[in-house]
């Protein structure tokens, strides 16, 4: 039985926290919301204060924050007790968090100046396939480290794609996954919005769809909940609006546009702004709705 580390318990940490709790590893957990951290107490985790305190007592942390500018909070904030004034030889950091590819080789080559090892490894898939260990994980780093941390891997994912041995990469391929699924999430919402005000009953339409050439992953896990055939909410709208615009800036620097890209983007904003931010993504469909309305 080992003690495992989680900086950031939203809904994917906690998930992959209860799926190693449950393989019989013992949860340390981080989190800035103290509901988060009442969550965790609930879940049996222990909980504390910071980074630093944390890393105290697990070799191998796992950081599961929302953005950069969050997992740079994590590595240098000295208010709240800095992972990278913890950590040394002894630790094995994987940063999950979906950010630009120089973020994700930035805070990977922070860890490993401290002699620590390090690898970046973002993730897919949802909470509810992070709780049984079905997401995806595409894993970048030297080969070795993939080693040392191939049983932790293999207990949080049945699906691991090691991508290279170059940081940065693990986000590079998690960025082009996360285009095309807010294009094919923002494509679903428009014919499923179209076809409703054609006349068409639009669950009977998902599941044609669902069966036939239009169908996608997207549409037929996120428009259930946008029909409410389902509850819960499983990524908020914000979340996937950050990474099909850091998928297009990353086109960007390549001198490349993304048509598509950007119409996702666009809408997935508008869904933001239209006061769907917190809510489940699929309420992009909501906000066609509510477009389609007003061009009647």
């Amino acid at each position: 039985m080992s003690s495992i580390g989680f900086i950031g318990a939203g809904l994917m940490g906690t998930a992959m926290a209860e799926r190693l709790r449950d393989c019989g590893h013992i949860i340390h957990i981080c989190d800035i919301d103290p509901k988060r951290e009442a969550l965790g107490r609930s879940l049996g985790f222990k909980v504390h204060p910071s980074p630093a305190s944390l890393a105290a007592d697990c070799a191998v942390i796992l950081v599961v924050v929302l953005n950069a500018s969050q997992v740079r909070e994590v590595l240098y904030a000295a208010s709240s007790g800095s992972l990278l004034a913890a950590i040394g030889p002894d630790h094995r950091v994987i940063f999950c968090s979906t950010v630009s590819p120089q973020e994700a080789s930035f805070a990977c080559q922070c860890i490993v100046e401290k002699n620590a090892l390090a690898l970046d490894a973002p993730t897919s898939g949802g909470p509810a396939r992070a709780a049984l260990g079905q997401i995806s994980m595409m894993i970048a780093g030297p080969q070795t480290t993939q080693a040392l941390l191939a049983g932790v891997l293999a207990q949080l994912s049945s699906k691991l794609f090691a991508i290279s041995e170059r940081y940065g990469d693990g986000a590079r391929a998690k960025l082009v996954n996360n285009l095309l699924a807010a294009i094919n999430l923002v494509g679903g919402a428009e014919a499923l919005a179209l076809g409703e005000q054609l006349g068409l009953d639009p669950q009977s339409l998902l599941a044609l769809i669902n069966e036939s050439s239009g169908a996608s992953w997207m549409l037929g896990h996120r428009m259930p909940r946008a029909l409410g055939m389902e509850s819960g909410i499983t990524a908020q709208t914000h979340v996937l609006t950050k990474d099909v615009k850091l998928a297009n800036l990353m086109a960007q620097e390549q001198g490349l546009s993304l048509p598509m890209g950007e119409v996702a983007a666009k809408q997935m904003q508008a869904s933001c702004d239209h006061g769907w931010r917190d809510a489940d993504d699929s309420s992009v469909f909501h906000w066609y709705r509510k477009l389609f309305q007003k061009e009647n």
